[in-house]
C-alpha cells in the first residue's frame, strides 16, 4: 500500500481516534501520542489493513485497545483532565465561564463512569458510530451495549439533574 492510498483511508478517521483516546485518557497530549502511535503502528502494519473491509472498525479498535494499556501502565496514573477547548469570543464572560462549569461538570460525570458505559457512550453518543460498529470494537453483544448506554445516560442525567437542582426544595 502506498503512502498515498493508506492517508486516503486514515485521514477520514484520525479524528474519531483522536477523540476516543481523550475520552479514555482524558489529556489531550497523551491522546495525541495515542493517535501517533497507533497510526505509525497502522502504517507499519499497512499489508495487512487492505485485508479488512472496515478499516475505520479496526483503526478504532486499535485506539481502543492502545489507549487501555497505556492506562495499565504505571506511566498515566497521574493524567488529569486539561481541556480548554470551548473557546468563544462573542460570548459574555459570565457565559463562558457558566458554559466552561458545565463542560467540566459532564466531562467529570462521563469520567466517573464505568470503563464499558464510558465507552460505549462515547462511540454511540460522541462519535455518532450505530450498534453494529461500536460491537466491532468493543466485541460486546447487542444486549449488553445497549444497556450500558442506557446506563450511562441515566447516570449523566441523574448528576446534572441534581447538580442543577441543588438548593431548591419542591412542593
Amino acid at each position: 500500500m502506498k503512502q498515498q492510498v493508506f492517508l486516503e483511508k486514515i485521514n477520514p478517521v484520525k479524528d474519531k481516534m483522536y477523540r476516543l483516546a481523550v475520552r479514555l485518557l482524558v489529556s489531550k497530549e497523551a491522546a495525541e501520542d495515542a493517535t501517533q502511535e497507533v497510526i505509525l503502528k497502522l502504517w507499519q502494519r499497512k499489508k495487512k489493513i487492505k485485508d479488512y473491509t472496515n478499516i475505520e472498525s479496526f483503526a478504532m479498535t486499535a485506539t481502543k485497545n492502545y489507549c487501555f494499556d497505556e492506562l495499565k501502565s504505571k506511566k498515566n496514573n497521574n493524567l488529569r483532565i486539561v481541556h480548554q477547548n470551548y473557546e468563544n469570543k462573542t460570548v459574555s464572560v459570565h457565559r463562558d465561564l457558566e458554559l466552561k462549569d458545565e463542560l467540566s461538570w459532564i466531562e467529570k460525570i462521563v469520567n466517573d463512569l464505568p470503563e464499558q458505559q464510558r465507552l460505549v457512550f462515547q462511540l454511540r453518543d460522541v462519535e455518532q458510530m450505530d450498534f453494529e460498529e461500536i460491537g466491532e470494537i468493543t466485541k460486546m453483544k447487542n444486549t449488553a451495549m445497549r444497556v450500558a448506554l442506557s446506563r450511562a445516560r441515566k447516570k449523566i442525567r441523574e448528576s446534572l439533574t441534581k447538580k442543577h437542582d441543588y438548593g431548591i426544595k419542591g412542593n
